[in-house]
């Protein structure tokens, strides 16, 4: 009898260890998003990002092309309201060219966590002719 207990128990703390290892997974399609009517000539390009949240930490990977000008820097932001920008988080690693890979591993605190899976948090690629963004994308389940 105590061996059965203790092989069930043994089943449960595997299946609780699982289950907190288990990761959510989001993705974002990076479009051009002009901030003004004067910005939408100097801007273009696409591209997409997937990423994994394991606990607080958030890994990314993605790739652009197609800008007008090369990439300056890339970072995440969080907002209040789907839409709508918000202040810079994070900052993540870019090619410093008109096309190339974005990535990132930042540990999220929780309200950012929390944010990031109500689809508060975005990606934002800028580039010399948009320095305030080029290329911007909601990190979506």
């Amino acid at each position: 009898m105590i061996p059965s207990l203790i092989r069930a128990w043994g089943i449960v703390a595997i299946g609780c260890v699982l289950a907190a290892q288990a990761q959510d997974t989001f993705k974002s399609r990076l479009s051009p998003v002009p901030i003004d009517a004067q910005l939408a000539p100097k801007i273009a390009g696409h591209g997409s990002v997937s990423a994994s949240l394991s606990g607080t930490k958030l890994t990314l990977n993605g790739t652009f092309e197609g800008m007008r000008s090369a990439a300056t820097s890339a970072s995440l932001h969080q907002s209040k309201m789907t839409g709508v920008r918000g202040p810079m988080i994070h900052e993540l690693t870019v090619a410093k060219a008109a096309g190339g890979n974005v990535s990132g591993a930042v540990d999220l605190t929780s309200a950012e966590v929390e944010a990031l899976r109500k689809g508060l948090v975005y990606v934002v690629i800028s580039s010399e002719g948009a320095p305030d963004g080029n290329l911007w994308g909601w990190l979506l389940k």
